[in-house]
């Protein structure tokens, strides 16, 4: 069967020309089957793997939906409410979203309110009634609350994005109070890399029917997404370069930068943080559960970028040092101080 093109789902023209200009030729498997649903108006259940495209799967069909509904609707009202875990995820579903609505900014307004702000400097992002919400369910209880948000007569759409972690970060209670203060009738989706029994509870406080999407797909990128780059240059100049590229976006997407040593790798960690780019740092130095829990970071959005060390020049640096500590042990002890 041929793959399905973007232009064969029936898209705004507006949303077509977006995901053109995001170099997108075909919908991943997620989107494939995810946005014409969306479209219909299903709750869905979605599990696929980080990477997979998973917030455009559900994006799409909020926009399509959004842009025909502005045809007949003059009212501005906020009409998706999308709950994420964390503040770094929060920024990149308003990211993808303005990317999504790049030729329809002013018909389609989204606000993310998951960050760190304090609360009133919130309040008159809010006031102007965006279409879209992100937030953690608490930041938007606290809103909820102080009547400085009120979706009960308006919502029409509810997104748990990575629905897996939203009650390990401690957000169970709020979600909870949150649910009972929607209108009783509106559309679901839950995305999720895992079916944990977290989502399963999940599951049965929000949906209603919905279609499950457990797709079986390689755990990694194909080679499509992924690119590798040569530059030469001086070795003076390597830190710079990295850093242009990053800030000019001309690297885009979860990145693994590999250097030759471990302390290299933390001082390219330094260096970045000073121009507010984050990253994490992965060596063999590092403890099994350190390791561990930075990989479940960097998968689930909190960091773009990995900071890799060569483990070939680790080995080599740590048989030296066994050589050399070898030497010692079995030489003369008249130098011993």
């Amino acid at each position: 069967m041929a793959a399905v093109r973007f232009h064969e789902l029936g898209l705004d023209d507006r949303l077509l020309k977006a995901v053109a200009d995001l170099g997108w030729e075909k919908p991943t498997l997620i989107q494939e089957k995810a946005i014409p649903l969306g479209m219909e108006g299903k709750d869905l259940l979605a599990r696929a793997r980080t990477g997979s495209g998973k917030t455009a799967a559900y994006s799409i069909p909020i926009i399509q939906s959004l842009l025909q509904s502005k045809m007949t609707v003059s009212e501005q009202a906020v009409r998706v409410l999308i709950l994420i875990p964390t503040k770094e995820l929060g920024h990149q579903v308003q990211q993808m979203v303005r990317q999504l609505t790049t030729y329809c900014a002013r018909d389609i307004k989204i606000a993310d309110i998951s960050g760190q702000a304090d609360i009133s400097a919130q309040r008159p992002i809010l006031m102007e009634k965006p279409d879209i919400v992100v937030g953690t369910p608490s930041r938007v209880l606290i809103h909820i609350n102080q009547k400085t948000l009120c979706l009960r007569e308006s919502l029409q759409v509810l997104v748990i994005d990575e629905a897996d972690l939203i009650f390990s970060f401690g957000f169970e209670d709020d979600l909870k109070s949150l649910l009972c203060k929607l209108p009783n009738i509106y559309q679901s989706y839950l995305m999720s890399a895992t079916f944990n029994e977290d989502v399963q509870a999940l599951k049965e406080l929000v949906l209603h029917n919905p279609v499950t999407l457990k797709l079986e797909e390689s755990q990694l990128p194909d080679s499509s997404q992924l690119t590798q780059y040569h530059i030469q240059c001086e070795e003076e100049d390597k830190f710079l370069l990295l850093y242009t590229l990053l800030k000019l976006s001309l690297i885009r997407g979860k990145t693994i930068i590999f250097v030759n040593n471990v302390e290299r790798s933390y001082r390219l960690k330094l260096f970045l943080e000073q121009f507010s780019i984050p990253s994490c740092v992965l060596n063999s130095e590092l403890p099994v559960q350190s390791r561990c829990h930075i990989i479940a970071q960097f998968n689930r959005g909190f960091y773009d970028y990995i900071i890799a060390s060569d483990e070939q020049a680790l080995s080599e640096a740590k048989a030296k040092g066994k050589k050399q500590a070898g030497k010692k042990k079995g030489g003369k002890t008249d130098n011993c101080r």
